[in-house]
């Protein structure tokens, strides 16, 4: 018979199988197989001990990295329960708890001072292509409804200005979408393409840094934040991030289905493919987000949506 440790492959192709990256799995699991090796030699059947002794959050471990290596270790119990080889699958409440975030709803006024400013970015000549990206950037991430990363490593070939669409390659969900552009926001991409392709003519990427490489995470949010520090009304202390495009996206989105007195039960899943979300739950969870007199419409059966709305925790 396998010994325990010996199942660790057959469970990182089963998960490769359903569009899952084996990175987000093999080195905390790795860790773990050299830990049964060490401890647990010949064992070929998993016991709750075992697992639990090496799931302890460890002094030099912050939660967050205690709670993915948690999670890589509940993934492989499952898969060894499936297979017979385990007494137990680790429970949630192993995990510590994360804190929601609340995002920030951009309101109108705030969207277009955002976007106006957006459009007075001034030449850097360190960074030749900046202020052809940045009103691009931002407009697509929230007309598009994108994850921030989603529109920083968009490449060239994922735009097609015939169909006028976007091809967004596996991510978060580990799920690729081809989603529609609205023809004034296809039109703008295409006038900064012809722009930016006469400097950077080699690069694979549609907003390409001084390297040609995408900007980074860090570069994008620092930039959002000096934007968002010069348009903010005085005395707003709300903390946003690029993210919360993405979010005022999806109430947008529901906020006209609700006026026009559409279903939402009924809608909800079209939101969810075009967003990329992996269960309805994700999505439904902006129906908190709505202003108090839409979440009265008569279009939101909430005997529906009791079982995928999660509950929002009080802000202390």
């Amino acid at each position: 018979m396998k010994e325990v440790w010996e199942h660790l492959e057959g469970m990182l192709s089963y998960k490769e199988s359903l569009g899952y990256s084996r990175k987000s799995y093999e080195g905390f699991l790795n860790d773990f197989i050299s830990y049964l090796r060490m401890y647990y030699v010949g064992a070929v059947t998993l016991i709750k001990d075992m697992a639990l002794d090496w799931c302890v959050q460890r002094e030099t471990e912050k939660e967050s990295g205690y709670r993915r290596r948690a999670t890589a270790l509940r993934e492989f119990t499952k898969y060894l329960y499936a297979v017979g080889v385990s007494e137990f699958i680790l429970p949630t409440n192993y995990f510590p708890m994360s804190r929601k975030y609340t995002p920030y709803i951009f309101s109108d006024k705030e969207l277009a001072n955002i976007f106006s400013a957006s459009d007075n970015e001034k030449y850097d000549r360190n960074s030749p292509c900046r202020h052809l990206i940045i009103p691009v950037i931002y407009r697509l991430i929230y007309f598009c409804g994108l994850r921030p990363n989603e529109g920083r490593e968009l490449r060239r070939c994922d735009v097609d200005f015939e169909s006028g669409t976007l091809f967004i390659r596996k991510n978060k969900s580990h799920r690729e979408r081809l989603i529609p552009m609205a023809s004034d926001m296809a039109d703008m991409c295409k006038y900064y393409t012809k722009k930016v392709i006469t400097l950077y003519p080699d690069t694979e990427y549609f907003f390409p840094s001084p390297t040609g490489e995408p900007y980074s995470s860090k570069w994008l949010t620092n930039h959002f934040l000096k934007l968002w520090d010069d348009v903010k009304t005085e005395g707003n202390s709300a903390k946003i991030r690029v993210y919360d495009l993405r979010h005022r996206y999806a109430t947008a989105v529901m906020m006209k289905w609700v006026n026009e007195k559409a279903d939402l039960y009924a809608m909800l899943p079209y939101l969810s493919s075009y967003m990329g979300h992996t269960n309805f739950a994700d999505t439904a969870y902006y129906i908190h987000l709505l202003p108090e007199n839409l979440l009265n419409s008569a279009s939101i059966d909430w005997s529906r949506f009791s079982k995928l709305i999660p509950e929002v925790p009080n802000e202390k």
